[in-house]
């Protein structure tokens, strides 16, 4: 996008009175808050000769990598620093979020993909241990709700390694606490679509070690479901995180929801918005896809008065988009 002459170039004289910005990162590019503050600069600079709009920024996530400091942001959340293990058993310091009784776990704190060297990631040997711990060290604190991101893992181990490292408190935690999960992955744990089939070998897995991992999956999912009487590994959500969405599902009866929508939620959006005359969001790519559930589409869907603008870093089906309801699209 090229910020001063195509995508902001749509602000000149438009006479906005008030404007949201909100904007997913362009990954790899950009944070969500760099997109939202070229924008808003742009704004500004097109305005220059008018009276300049209120401009509200809002930094957006879908619960994958960087969740945690856009929900922190937006909610007025604290950070607080622990010590824990990554997915190799390494000791590294993570964080997590407290906002009032709520805390924000994002799992690639601890068991990130992008904490392991490309030639050390193994998805038999990979744990979720230190999602374990982030979530102790917040029980200990009184903390009984919990947002858990669940984009970016290196594990496929289904939540064995989070549910070893509660220990016996996993039991009390099942009893005392509520979580809710911020995802946009929907296959379940087993099969061609599960866990393994589909995200494993983006984590090192080989096609032995992908079946492999997939019998396991299955067979821990027989053995839970004996003990509880009744099998949440076919539930949409399952497979996410390398089965860390099932072992959520299963063990602690967590609500599975899309990311943006539960930050939109969380944040009052709706409540937001009520008076504003523009809402400006965009991701970096933007296509087809997006209008299966991707934070620009959720904004639309809660942009009912409001006009929308897509501006992203790239946009592919531009007519596409158009047709769905977006006023402009850049």
């Amino acid at each position: 996008m090229d910020r001063k002459n195509d995508g902001l170039r749509l602000m000149d004289g438009a006479g906005y009175k008030k404007i949201i910005i909100a904007c997913d990162s362009y990954k790899g590019c950009l944070s969500s808050r760099e997109v939202n503050e070229a924008i808003a600069s742009g704004v500004k600079e097109w305005n220059a000769d008018d009276a300049s709009p209120e401009i509200i920024t809002l930094e957006m996530s879908d619960g994958g990598e960087g969740m945690l400091d856009v929900f922190l942001s937006a909610m007025k959340g604290v950070r607080v620093k622990i010590h824990a293990h990554d997915a190799l058993m390494r000791w590294i310091e993570a964080e997590y979020g407290i906002v009032d009784d709520t805390a924000i776990i994002e799992i690639a704190q601890t068991a990130g993909l992008a904490l392991i060297e490309p030639e050390q990631r193994n998805p038999m040997k990979a744990t979720s241990w230190g999602v374990g711990e982030m979530i102790m060290n917040a029980y200990r604190r009184g903390v009984r709700r919990f947002i858990v991101g669940l984009g970016g893992s290196a594990t496929s181990d289904c939540g064995i390694g989070m549910l070893k490292a509660m220990g016996d408190d996993w039991k009390k935690i099942r009893r005392e606490c509520s979580f809710v999960l911020a995802s946009d992955v929907t296959n379940p744990l087993c099969g061609e679509n599960g866990a393994a089939h589909v995200f494993a070998p983006q984590k090192g897995a080989d096609a032995k070690m992908v079946q492999m991992l997939d019998d396991r999956a299955r067979k821990f999912a027989e053995v839970s479901a004996k003990h509880f009487g009744y099998d949440r590994s076919e539930a949409p959500g399952a497979g996410a995180a390398g089965g860390l969405g099932y072992a959520f599902l299963q063990y602690f009866n967590a609500e599975a929801r899309p990311g943006a929508e539960l930050l939109l939620d969380e944040i009052g959006f709706d409540d937001l918005i009520q008076d504003v005359d523009l809402v400006i969001t965009g991701e970096g790519h933007s296509d087809k896809q997006t209008l299966m559930g991707k934070l620009p589409q959720r904004i639309l869907e809660h942009g009912a008065n409001q006009k929308i603008w897509l501006v992203s870093g790239g946009v592919s089906d531009r007519q596409v988009m158009q047709d769905a309801g977006f006023e402009e699209v850049k």
